[in-house]
């Protein structure tokens, strides 16, 4: 078979976009390092495996130099972008234009029925107070100020929050993969979460990779991205924005949301002396400790070293239970989170009306045949 020449730019570039370390791939390509040198070839076969495994399209390969993908939305880091990646990788871009492609069919299934834009996105002005926008949006899912103390545990709010979300008309997926692809994890330290604005299909994405404590502030800040009518990637290193404006405001309302500032002086200075002030406020807000610790340091109640402290020893006793725990699970209780159970019913519905091909339903959710059967079923219909 013959060999093709490749620029050893792509190679690097394709290396460098898969996420993969070069000590891997020079397991399953033993001369990979004489192909970047140029003292080697790959033959076509060689290449198409090299394509599938670093998820880069054959064709880029026959490029003189690497090509520019846009990425479609703004991404916010915490810090200087130069210091960790130089572009996103294939797996962050790959899952925003396959979340892109659902919202693009769930809008036109809304307005096929119907169906009016939602009048909260976009509703509310950047630079109003963010109590007023908090309290705007805390009215408009017809949560209670204190919404969050009715539940047993932070977890449980965590998921009456995002059931609340979807009920309004937006789509929220968690995943920690691409796909169902378990051999392609979503790094939480290049991306937390993304937003996709819509006025029909809002889409909120939040990385499942990361901490469950990280998650609900998360899916407030996207929260607020919705109201202000503004799509955006972020990364939230250590709990904290970038410098952009827009971050820094979504977070103050995130923050506001989850834990009304008034309520929290007040808890504090009642427990100011005692040394588990995280853990009893937690308690208290049904949020994590995480949350609680950002608040204070918000607050000027602590300092950032007292707060990155104590956030790097929660976030090492996390990873200690996280790595404990199985990493089985209900595969179609996953789905429910992956899909989004309200863009699931959607296609769902649609299927079953004839309006949707079943193919169709099969490359919108990644699911087929059987599996999409048995998963509308676990969800309570019947295709």
């Amino acid at each position: 078979m013959a060999n093709v020449e490749v620029n050893p730019i792509l190679l690097k570039w394709a290396i460098q976009r898969s996420g993969h370390l070069e000590a891997e791939l020079e397991e399953r390509f033993p001369k990979l390092q004489q192909w970047i040198a140029g003292n080697a070839l790959p033959s076509l076969n060689q290449l198409e495996k090299f394509s599938l495994f670093t998820y880069t399209p054959l064709g880029y390969f026959f490029l003189k130099v690497p090509p520019k993908e846009a990425f479609p939305i703004p991404l916010y880091r915490t810090l200087d972008s130069r210091q960790d990646f130089a572009e996103v990788s294939a797996n962050l871009l790959e899952t925003v234009q396959v979340m892109q492609v659902r919202q693009s069919w769930m809008r036109e299934h809304l307005i096929e029925r119907g169906e009016n834009p939602l009048e909260f996105v976009k509703s509310v002005n950047i630079n109003e107070n963010v109590i007023d926008v908090a309290k705007h949006i805390r009215n408009t899912l017809k949560l209670r100020e204190n919404w969050a103390s009715c539940h047993s545990t932070w977890t449980a709010a965590l998921d009456f929050l995002r059931e609340t979300i979807e009920e309004t008309g937006i789509l929220v997926v968690v995943n920690g993969i691409v796909g169902n692809n378990t051999h392609r994890k979503l790094d939480p330290v290049e991306f937390r979460g993304f937003v996709l604005v819509d006025e029909y299909a809002p889409l909120l994405f939040v990385n499942g990779a990361d901490g469950k404590a990280a998650q609900m502030f998360t899916l407030a800040h996207e929260l607020a991205h919705v109201f202000f009518g503004h799509s955006a990637a972020f990364d939230l290193r250590g709990s904290l924005p970038s410098e952009e404006f827009i971050e820094k405001k979504c977070d103050q309302v995130a923050a506001e949301i989850l834990v009304p500032t008034n309520e929290f002086k007040y808890a504090w200075n009642e427990n100011k002396t005692n040394r588990d002030i995280f853990q009893i406020l937690a308690r208290k807000f049904k949020v994590s400790e995480i949350v609680i610790a950002r608040r204070a340091l918000d607050l000027a109640f602590i300092d950032k070293q007292v707060f990155f402290n104590f956030y790097e020893h929660y976030q090492s006793q996390e990873r200690k239970v996280k790595e404990s725990q199985s990493s089985g699970g209900n595969f179609f209780a996953s789905q429910k989170f992956r899909i989004g159970r309200r863009f699931a019913e959607s296609i769902i519905i649609a299927t079953k009306e004839g309006s949707l091909l079943y193919s169709e339903a099969y490359r919108l959710t990644g699911l087929r045949g059987k599996t999409f059967d048995e998963f509308a079923h676990s969800i309570g219909y019947e295709v």
